[in-house]
């Protein structure tokens, strides 16, 4: 039990933990008014009686004229501020520890009528939310706190905690990141994806409990880690056996490919080497054949993908389809590209559509749970060799990443997906200043880009990460990515700038690699502000 000392002052009420009562006030229950400006009361008597000790506050502050409320204890935070709920005279309140402000807090401040805060930290889409619902807040801490969850999630603003459909999770995690994890799966609407870059029971648990603990479903958790552990192992099969169909939450396993090669040699035996090596001297004889056929095939299925895409464009009810799929979320999320729009109704993992001049780079962007659906189906979801162009697993299409990365199969004879970004390596494509500008275009918005970067580099993964801690490092990893080009364009991006990367293989081993800053966003708004105009 916690006794509560709550006093008067001037036009403010102060709750503190008292944990050394004077002797008079022993002798008193728990509701006692112990003199004109100072009230007892036990933590289990207000939890039991909520509505009778905060319409007592609310008539004390009616009758001491009382607008400001200070809490010292954030142990308290939430048990007094649910007091305040009903009550329309405070409208300031200070939080006097140097702790954090969680999301339950900001969940119940917001149905009180207050209107001022001052507290140590909170997190970004907090502010966002206190902002909405015009909230001035003040904090202590010069820092807007973000945990590493947070940061590797590019979460902070609400809307991003909202909308992620993919998360990536770093273990282990300390006490802000759990707590920002439970946050975030309380606000989340939209999961599909968990990557877990290790595995240990309490890890997986953890994730398990908070996921049925806010009702999530047909969500996806994939394990990069090379389980050798026999008690992990046996709680993935019991799980994916009888509590998954329950649950509707999946585990997979995405073994790396040392591991995998390293226990499929221990399986294989001479007869079977001798039978691969007999297929590849086979393969390697009808090669050219095969070659001529594939490239001839390949850009035939792909003009006939592309017609029934614009098939599609020309005869869907676009405006039906996005009243079906609630795509005009609200204000700030309104479509603007209602061809995008009914590509959905083939592929509902259509996030964009790319266009390079110059070259024939001119497609429907996709995004799957990960970086390898996309290698070897197309469009439709066909399995095909071909695949088709898409988003790293990791961007997020609504909020820019620092780095937003497009593939696509380098299909050089037939031209098709990136078959064609060799062409910027030619001084006659780069010399061309209209071929430098990139368009991007999505449900909700139209980016245009101008390149700074061109180069071939031998197979590394430097140039693909897609957020940053903090300016200094983003702002290295743009010269570095400049400093490679093997043209001078006369761009050097800025701290606080977004870029896009296309990436495609070259010579095996070898990539060809695009990068350009951007120049210019179009939502919605701006579209009716011109309208306006």
């Amino acid at each position: 039990m916690i006794k509560i000392l709550i006093k008067l002052k001037d036009n403010t009420i102060i709750f503190k933990e008292k944990h050394k009562l004077k002797q008079e006030y022993k002798s008193l229950i728990n509701t006692n008014i112990i003199s004109a400006n100072e009230l007892i009361f036990s933590d289990e008597y207000i939890i039991n009686n909520v509505n009778i000790v905060s319409t007592f506050i609310k008539d004390i502050c009616k009758v001491e004229n009382i607008d400001t409320a200070i809490i010292e204890s954030d142990s308290l935070y939430l048990l007094i501020c649910n007091l305040f709920i009903n009550n329309p005279y405070i409208t300031s309140l200070i939080l006097k520890d140097d702790t954090n402000m969680t999301y339950a807090l900001c969940e119940t401040i917001l149905k009180t009528h207050l209107k001022n805060i001052s507290c140590y930290s909170l997190q970004p889409f907090i502010l966002e939310l206190f902002d909405k619902a015009h909230i001035l807040v003040e904090s202590r801490s010069e820092i807007l706190f973000l945990s590493n969850f947070m940061l590797d999630n590019n979460l902070n603003i609400f809307s991003s905690l909202f909308y992620k459909t993919n998360l990536n999770i770093e273990f282990p995690l300390d006490e802000q990141d759990e707590e920002d994890f439970k946050t975030f799966c309380k606000v989340n609407k939209y999961l599909k994806t968990i990557h877990v870059n290790r595995a240990s029971l309490d890890n997986l648990e953890f994730i398990v409990d908070n996921l049925k603990g806010t009702r999530k479903k047909n969500v996806n958790i994939i394990i990069h880690d090379n389980i050798i552990d026999p008690k992990i192992i046996e709680y993935l099969k019991n799980f994916n056996k009888r509590k998954s169909k329950h649950y509707k939450i999946y585990f997979q396993l995405a073994y790396t490919d040392e591991y995998i090669n390293n226990n499929l040699f221990k399986e294989t035996n001479s007869k079977i080497l001798q039978t691969c090596g007999l297929i590849i001297i086979l393969i390697i004889t009808c090669s050219f054949t095969y070659v001529f056929y594939d490239n001839y095939a390949s850009m035939k299925s792909n003009e006939e993908i592309k017609e029934s895409i614009a098939k599609v464009i020309d005869l869907t009810d676009k405006e039906k389809v996005i009243e079906d799929l609630n795509l005009n979320q609200d204000d700030s999320l309104k479509v603007i590209n209602e061809d995008i729009a009914s590509l959905l109704t083939i592929n509902p993992e259509v996030v964009g559509w790319l266009k390079v001049n110059g070259t024939n780079i001119d497609y429907p962007i996709l995004q799957s749970i990960n970086n390898e659906y996309y290698l070897k189906h197309n469009f439709n979801l066909e399995n095909d060799n071909n695949g088709w162009t898409y988003m790293d697993y990791r961007n997020d299409y609504i909020n820019l990443n620092d780095n937003t990365i497009f593939y696509g199969h380098n299909r050089y004879y037939s031209g098709i997906m990136f078959g064609t970004l060799e062409n910027v390596m030619h001084k006659s494509w780069y010399a061309n200043p209209d071929n430098l500008t990139i368009s991007f275009r999505t449900l909700y918005a139209n980016y245009e880009f101008k390149v700074f970067s061109i180069y071939k580099i031998y197979k590394t993964n430097d140039y693909i990460t897609t957020n940053f801690f903090n300016n200094d490092a983003r702002i290295k990893f743009y010269e570095m990515l400049k400093n490679r080009s093997i043209f001078d364009f006369g761009i050097t991006p800025k701290y606080n700038d977004k870029i896009i990367t296309l990436s495609t293989c070259k010579d095996g081993d070898n990539r060809i690699v695009l990068h350009a800053v951007l120049t210019k966003t179009t939502t919605s708004s701006d579209i009716e502000n011109q309208d306006v105009v």
